[in-house]
């Protein structure tokens, strides 16, 4: 018989079960603040692994036994006569003795009782060979030891020397509330470890533990199962091919392919981890899996899990799946609560939402998913919030701010602290932002406060539309219509019809505008009556003439690629622009205004300010051609 491998109980980290998703909420709605349940499991799992580091056991090969050293197997009854002792007949209603029939044999019957050491030993009949200091007992067999130790069985051979018994035929170990049931069992009494390789039975009043192979050690309660091995309880079943369970505590630990079932409510497959049986708690490691009866599943390098509080925590390239709500959550630390349905990512934290062909991807420093709180049993609505650095990226619309909230209630996406949307080669941008959404698709954008809608025309031109109030109208990706309220102020770059080439730079202030779009091109803008424009040539624009004070081009930051939605970039207010000259003044506006005035004084041959007026955008200039804002107008491209 040889040594058996030494048993890894070191640590790791561990579980969650985590989410719902489909997009995220906050950290205070969390019953458990994030890494504590981690932080209560190992410091239970150290308190544990304190109290096996027990005194080195001599083997039975000779030397020590480390602490966590597996034995597997007791030597050849014949291979040592270590520390023997004389095995002792204490009494037997008859005995026996022929030397010429049985050589060195003592015939034994009736309340057999031997000593040896500090056990004694029970049988109805034996052959007692006194010479080898052993002994074959038959019929109620029973081995006592220090009170707290008793084997049972039908038959058994014992050896003095080696202190080695076999029992056989209806043999049962009890030591307290451990019952240890198998057909045949081996017990070194040296080494106070038994074990069986025909098939057995341990049972410990919270667990049923059956294989075909078993070690157990009655003095530190820790057994080794092998081969078909199957842990049940009220609760759960378990079924792997190699266990390490201790019968004191209740506490297993999994050595090899494992799966744990409960009740049909989760089930779980590890090949290493530490799992308390008796305060439902665990720690997986090697990429466990842990999967709900509703579909979700969670994988990490390391999972821990708190099945009465219903709580997890995983770690390390953690990936949950939701097929219900058709998303995925991956991060190096995620979070859930069964009870109240929050989960919470961090460290690297993505979810990605293939609910459509095409999958939307999202990260932040932090993601929060939620049950609504209008929310059912019949009818269930998820909330999902993102703090810091949220990017998130879909073929049809990018986009990043400093914090978002969506609700499946309504689809409503409310973006925070510097937003900003990408679509196609249009960029929105405000201080607030709300997108709503049909059909998994953005169709409506409203931007609150300052806000700017800026469409790339060419490398260096850039049609632009701003105002205290902004709302963008989307088909299908595109920008299709943009309202706005308040101050509204445009720059637009229009070309020839024929030429294709530049005319020039169109400003126009008013109260309320319209743009209208079409095959990703300017159709039309559509003006109050209280408006006024002008045209100017491109080559007598300054740098600043080509842009409104608030335009900014965040081009470096878009996130075009899902490696993208990790890039963190130190986000600031843009900086305000110097107001531009060249710059019509609005209707009501006095002729000494400072920008009108400059306006007039500068303003190319060809251009006039706008007074209300039903007619075109220009008048005839004093050179007497015409305004290039009548052309448009004629066009169609400019109404009042």
């Amino acid at each position: 018989m040889t040594p058996g491998k030494p048993t890894n109980t070191a640590v790791r980290v561990l579980i969650i079960l985590i989410l719902t998703l489909t997009f995220f909420t906050p950290t205070e709605a969390q019953t458990n603040k994030p890494k504590q349940l981690r932080k209560e499991v190992l410091q239970s799992k150290a308190k544990e692994d304190k109290k096996e580091a027990v005194t080195p056991r001599k083997n039975l090969l000779g030397g020590s036994v480390k602490p966590g050293t597996t034995v597997l197997k007791p030597v050849n009854p014949a291979a040592s006569n270590r520390n023997s002792s004389m095995v002792q007949l204490e009494q037997s209603r008859e005995l026996l003795y022929d030397q010429n029939l049985f050589p060195g044999i003592q015939i034994l019957k009736g309340n057999v009782r031997f000593r040896h050491d500090n056990a004694l030993l029970y049988c109805d009949s034996a052959y007692f060979y006194e010479q080898n200091n052993t002994f074959d007992a038959f019929s109620n067999v029973r081995i006592v030891q220090a009170d707290t130790l008793t084997v049972y069985g039908d038959f058994l051979n014992y050896n003095g020397n080696t202190k080695l018994a076999r029992i056989w035929d209806n043999v049962r170990m009890v030591n307290r509330n451990t019952v240890l049931t198998t057909n045949v069992l081996y017990y070194d009494r040296n080494l106070n470890l038994a074990f069986y390789d025909t098939g057995g039975v341990i049972e410990d009043g919270k667990n049923t533990l059956t294989s075909m192979w078993g070690q157990y050690s009655p003095a530190t309660k820790v057994a080794l199962f092998k081969d078909q091995v199957k842990m049940t309880n009220p609760d759960m079943n378990m079924t792997t091919d190699t266990l390490k369970y201790n019968t004191g505590n209740s506490v297993a630990d999994i050595v090899g392919n494992s799966l744990i079932v409960y009740q049909t409510e989760t089930d779980i497959y590890s090949q290493r981890g530490w799992y308390d049986t008796k305060n439902d708690r665990m720690m997986l490691l090697n990429r466990s899996l842990v999967e709900q009866n509703d579909g979700k599943t969670l994988i990490g390098d390391t999972i821990f899990y708190d099945k009465k509080k219903k709580y997890g925590e995983a770690f390390s390239d953690v990936e949950l799946t939701d097929p219900k709500q058709k998303s995925t959550l991956t991060g190096n630390f995620v979070s859930y609560d069964e009870i109240s349905r929050v989960g919470l990512a961090t460290d690297s934290a993505l979810l990605i939402d293939w609910s459509t062909r095409d999958s939307l991807f999202m990260s932040a420093d932090t993601l929060i998913s939620m049950r609504d709180s209008v929310a059912t049993d019949s009818v269930s609505f998820n909330m999902v919030k993102a703090f810091k650095n949220v990017r998130f990226l879909r073929s049809d619309i990018q986009g990043m701010c400093d914090s978002l909230l969506y609700t499946s209630r309504d689809s409503i996406l409310h973006l925070r602290v510097l937003p900003v949307l990408w679509s196609d080669n249009n960029q929105l941008m405000g201080n607030k932002m709300t997108a709503y959404t049909k059909n998994q698709k953005v169709e409506k954008v409203h931007i609150e406060q300052s806000g700017i809608a800026i469409q790339k025309d060419s490398l260096n031109y850039f049609n632009q539309l701003s105002g205290k109030e902004i709302t963008a109208y989307l088909d299908s990706g595109q920008l299709s219509k943009v309202y706005v309220n308040g101050n509204a102020e445009t720059i637009y770059f229009p070309k020839d019809d024929k030429t294709g080439e530049y005319i020039g730079i169109n400003k126009t202030l008013s109260s309320y505008v319209t743009m209208y779009f079409k095959d990703k091109k300017v159709q039309r803008i559509v003006l109050t009556t209280a408006s006024s424009g002008a045209m100017y040539p491109i080559s007598q624009m300054e740098e600043n003439d080509l842009y409104l004070r608030n335009f900014f081009w965040y081009e470096t930051e878009r996130p075009l690629k899902v490696d993208d939605v990790f890039t963190k970039y130190v986000r600031t207010e843009p900086p305000k622009r110097q107001e531009s000259t060249k710059r019509p003044s609005f209707p009501g506006e006095s002729s000494g205004n400072s920008t009108d005035a400059a306006s007039k004084t500068n303003r190319p041959s060809g251009t006039t300010n706008r007074t209300n007026t039903n007619n075109s955008m220009g008048p005839v200039n004093s050179g007497g051609n015409m305004n290039p804002l009548n052309n448009l107008n004629r066009r169609g491209m400019i109404q009042q």
